[in-house]
């Protein structure tokens, strides 16, 4: 060392570094990675900090004669076991010692949970409770989800994932403290309070061109490390994060017998499965900035969009755009990690039937002239007392409510008793 290093040393901390001498590779930089404890935001232009916890930063080198001394305790057995074990595991080392940033989570209004016992004691749980549902076991002996599947309308079967009443409570108990808080992109009308399918086909009535997007295996592509990334960014810290998005989330597996017992292993990465009650929030949440681009796009070419679970709606007036608007629209998808399906793509024009989210749309929001007649033709068999059965009588009258709900005009002309 220098003398005006030697010097300077006694002044100016030495950055914290550490050490990854195991890659191969003879480049000193790569052998050093400085760690960012400024405590300034984590990526340019976020809110959210670099709080570190430092009883995990690199320790400097030991000075002086340490012989019968004993080396300080930093972390509980305990909590060094749940912080070092496989399901805490990562490869990003940058926010694997992350705290809370409590200004970020009050920012936010999200709910202020520095620790694991934060979280238990949020959810009515002890820690060992917490733990018994967020870990992930590479040998599952007894899975919290019961698996089942159901036929598609367009062919096939999709997997339902549904949790068990103990785990099913903490998650709806999940979704009310945090998940329904998350911050949401006002183009988002699926799985909200005071939004439905009238809402997403409004902005969408009597207008020349209506395209039809649908991204293919939304939930799916919403994998756990998205889940914990969004969690980490809104300020959670690592271990708060991961525990979350373990509760959170499942993976696809099989079963296996071996020595003599029954595993379910997992066959694919864990993700938001189709059953869990804080899916649909998590996905508006994560499907955000997925949600301004396209909003973005629309509003530079004349276009309105809105959001659906995962149908994506765009129209508008200029047919020129049509192929535009199509083609930047799947560009931007995949960038985002959720690439639309191309079978599902829908050109809808003002000269046939346009339907959105169930909803026709051609010159105002309501159902089709034909699905109204069958409706006027089943209550004059009400009327004629031809139709006894409750169920049916109810389900009729489930019917007039969602009509009301898209057009009390059209509902009023239907229960309206013809003169006589």
């Amino acid at each position: 060392m220098g003398l005006f290093q030697w010097i300077k040393s006694w002044f100016v901390a030495a950055p914290i570094v550490r050490d990854v001498s195991g890659m191969t590779s003879d480049d000193v930089g790569m052998r050093q990675e400085v760690v960012d404890t400024s405590g300034k935001p984590l990526k340019p232009g976020h809110r959210r900090r670099t709080l570190r916890d430092k009883r995990l930063l690199p320790k400097p080198a030991p000075t002086g004669n340490l012989w019968g001394t004993k080396k300080p305790k930093i972390l509980a057995r305990e909590e060094a076991d749940r912080l070092f074990s496989a399901t805490m595991r990562t490869r990003d080392r940058n926010i694997r010692d992350l705290l809370v940033d409590v200004e970020q989570l009050r920012h936010y209004g999200l709910p202020v949970w520095s620790s694991e016992a934060d979280v238990a004691s949020a959810l009515g749980l002890t820690v060992k409770q917490l733990r018994h549902f967020s870990i992930h076991r590479e040998r599952e002996t007894t899975p919290h989800y019961v698996t089942f599947a159901i036929r598609k309308r367009s062919g096939g079967h999709r997997l339902i994932h549904a949790p068990k009443r103990k785990l099913k409570a903490i998650q709806r108990k999940l979704h009310e403290l945090l998940a329904s808080k998350l911050p949401v992109s006002p183009f988002a009308h699926g799985f909200r309070t005071g939004r439905s399918v009238a809402t997403n086909a409004a902005p969408h009535v009597a207008k020349p061109v209506i395209i039809k997007l649908d991204i293919a295996d939304c939930f799916p592509t919403i994998h756990f490390g998205r889940v914990r990334g969004l969690l980490i960014a809104y300020g959670y810290s690592y271990p708060v994060a991961q525990t979350l998005a373990v509760l959170m989330t499942e993976a696809p597996r099989q079963p296996v017998e071996a020595e003599g017992k029954l595993y379910h292993v997992p066959v694919g990465p864990r993700v938001c499965v189709q059953g869990a009650p804080t899916s649909p929030a998590l996905c508006n949440a994560v499907l955000k900035r997925l949600d301004h681009r396209l909003a973005g796009l629309a509003r530079k070419h004349g276009y309105e969009y809105t959001r659906y679970a995962d149908d994506l709606t765009f129209s508008g007036l200029d047919k020129v755009k049509i192929k535009l608007i199509i083609t930047v629209a799947a560009r931007i998808a995949s960038e985002e990690g959720l690439p639309l399906n191309a079978k599902k793509t829908r050109v809808l024009r003002a000269g046939r039937r346009q339907v959105v989210t169930g909803v026709t749309v051609n010159k105002t929001a309501g159902l089709s002239r034909k699905e109204r007649r069958r409706l006027r033709a089943a209550l004059h068999q009400q009327r004629l007392g031809k139709i006894t059965d409750p169920l049916k009588s109810r389900q009729l009258q489930g019917k007039i409510a969602y009509l009301r709900m898209l057009n009390p005009t059209q509902a009023d002309a239907l229960v309206r008793k013809p003169q006589t």
